[in-house]
């Protein structure tokens, strides 16, 4: 398909709207009875593994357009697409068959308890911010995302560098913060 021509906005518009709300109503359907062919337990471990690969691949794409080797800079960011696109359908599988952890829930009755709130005092609120800034903008990546690949197909060089400024940094920060988020959760999984 040729997009070097193709005003493709309104597209990119719909899918930045269509998948926060998806993931938001996802957090308030009933969970099926239905077995999910396979020990959903194990997807967070791998949604951090994704999301350290995608902060590797961003890394690299920066380091190679430094260094104007474009053709490494586009591999490394259609990879680190690849990885946000496979974390996102993990994500939403994830969700899709289990209840939401809830940090300091040490027992795993999905309640934090009186006692297990003075366990996590000094931490919950780091925890929450993180957690907080890290949901945010991982709505706003996805049509910076998108957005800055158009640009970087389209060969609009100019627009693709000037957006390219603002999603490298946020997309990075949610890439880093999804394993921080993971591994200050990962305890009362």
């Amino acid at each position: 398909m040729d997009i070097k021509n193709k005003n493709l906005n309104l597209p990119i518009a719909i899918i930045s709207i269509v998948i926060p709300v998806l993931v938001a109503i996802l957090f308030y359907l009933p969970r099926p009875n239905i077995e999910a062919g396979f020990n959903v337990q194990i997807l967070p471990l791998f949604h951090a593994v994704l999301n350290s690969a995608t902060a590797v691949m961003l890394l690299a794409s920066l380091y190679f357009i430094k260094r104007g080797q474009t053709k490494a800079h586009k591999v490394s960011n259609l990879i680190a697409v690849a990885l946000s696109s496979v974390f996102l359908l993990s994500y939403v599988t994830f969700h899709f068959f289990t209840e939401s952890t809830k940090y300091g829930d040490v027992d795993h009755n999905h309640v934090v308890d009186a006692a297990e709130k003075a366990a996590i005092s000094g931490s919950a609120g780091i925890y929450y911010f993180i957690l907080l800034t890290h949901i945010v903008l991982a709505a706003v990546i996805v049509p910076l995302v998108l957005f800055t690949l158009l640009r970087g197909f389209q060969a609009d060089f100019e627009r693709h560098k000037k957006i390219a400024r603002y999603t490298w940094p946020i997309w990075f920060y949610v890439a880093v913060t999804g394993v921080v988020v993971y591994v200050m959760i990962s305890p009362y999984y």
